[in-house]
């Protein structure tokens, strides 16, 4: 018999909104969001919260129910789950399994919304758990941090870590809709505002030079927690994340990894370091020794090197930790090019710079220049603390 061929498109669409006190009565974005989307049902909707978001906002509950009284388009599941931010809500599943079982006791469906707040591990998370649940339940995000905000927060991935290894369960499913509320990002401290920065710099470095001459110039004033040019920062770094995203590849079927310079690093160093180095810190070291490697290979000049190092540094970035060191084949970062391979499947695929602004795909790293680039910024790091 002859065989049978199907291909069919579908097509994405959500935005993402900025606002500030998302949940204050007077704001109605939230529900002119909700009540842009017709249905003959009774939706409801579930509210998901990072423990330090609960913490850092102890009324939070008690505005989203306040918020729910006054507008009343979709109801609310009154039980708010409280889950802990980090990496926590990714390596123990149990979190993912109570998200679940939420959907079931109150007959969250297809139409209904799961909304979580948070940093970019819980969303990812929760992500997952709407993912999975009903074959897709429609999942909110309101990101709270610095890199929720400019990155995870607002991209098409979802996951859990699971064997040890990073995001090793997950789905490509964008969200229904992202609200980015800079109110959120007062309480921040200095660890976690200059955290998500990184994947600004990132994003810069490997797309858009006058992007990265922006974030040199205005180092000194992101340092000092300017609220107008953070609040520039994170749109700019958003609407470069989903131009990508609605490029050719967005549930990245092939090999190349463009989003995730600095990377393959930075995943094996937050387990390594079992995840006291964070994401966004992972993420900058992890850029610092792409640079420096880049350099070497004869890419990259040495004053642009320069330029991305005192970035950095000026930032308040370390440049490099004793678990990137490679000191030999059998050094343990060295593990995290083959999970980085093992992740999409296919041929090892790193990102470089062959200039600022211009990434380049490369398919196997030299473990001496890689010794050589960590040596370059131990000196770095040494120099800059005396």
């Amino acid at each position: 018999m002859e065989h049978l061929h199907q291909s069919f498109t579908i097509q994405f669409n959500y935005n993402i909104f900025f606002t500030t006190a998302i949940f204050d009565t007077g704001n109605s974005l939230f529900d002119d969001y909700l009540s842009s989307i017709p249905s003959a049902s009774q939706r409801k909707i579930l509210f998901v919260i990072d423990t330090g978001v609960a913490d850092a906002y102890p009324g939070i509950q008690q505005h989203i129910k306040g918020y729910f009284t006054q507008h009343t388009t979709v109801q609310l599941v009154t039980d708010i789950i409280l889950v802990p931010g980090g990496e926590e809500a990714k390596n123990n599943e149990t979190y993912f399994n109570q998200v679940v079982e939420a959907v079931h006791r109150y007959g969250i469906d297809r139409h209904s919304y799961i909304a979580a707040i948070g940093g970019g591990a819980v969303l990812d998370m929760v992500g997952y758990a709407a993912a999975v649940s009903h074959r897709g339940v429609k999942h909110i995000r309101i990101p709270t941090t610095v890199l929720s905000q400019n990155d995870s927060g607002i991209g098409v991935k979802n996951g859990i870590n699971y064997f040890n290894k990073k995001n090793f369960l997950g789905t490509f499913a964008p969200p229904a809709a992202v609200f980015n509320d800079d109110a959120f990002l007062k309480t921040l401290t200095a660890r976690d505002w200059r955290s998500g920065i990184s994947e600004a710099v990132k994003v810069a470095l490997i797309k858009d030079a006058d992007f990265f001459n922006w974030i040199e110039a205005h180092v000194a004033s992101l340092v000092e927690r300017d609220a107008d040019t953070m609040n520039y920062l994170i749109w700019r770094c958003a609407k470069m994340h989903m131009e990508h995203i609605a490029g050719k590849d967005p549930f990245e079927s092939g090999s190349s990894r463009p989003l995730d310079f600095g990377h393959w690093s930075a995943h094996k160093l937050e387990y390594l370091s079992n995840f006291e180095v964070r994401h966004g810190e992972a993420v900058a070291l992890g850029i610092a020794l792409d640079t420096v490697y880049s350099e070497l290979e004869g890419r990259l000049t040495t004053a642009e090197s320069e330029r991305v190092i005192n970035v950095l540094q000026g930032l308040g970035f370390e440049l490099t930790h004793n678990l990137l060191q490679v000191k030999g084949d059998s050094s343990p970062i060295l593990d995290g090019l083959e999970e980085f391979r093992e992740h999409l499947g296919g041929q090892l695929t790193i990102m470089l710079l062959n200039a600022i602004g211009e990434g380049a795909e490369v398919h196997e790293m030299d473990t001496e220049l890689l010794k050589q680039a960590g040596a370059i910024l131990q000196q770095k790091q040494q120099h800059q603390l005396q």
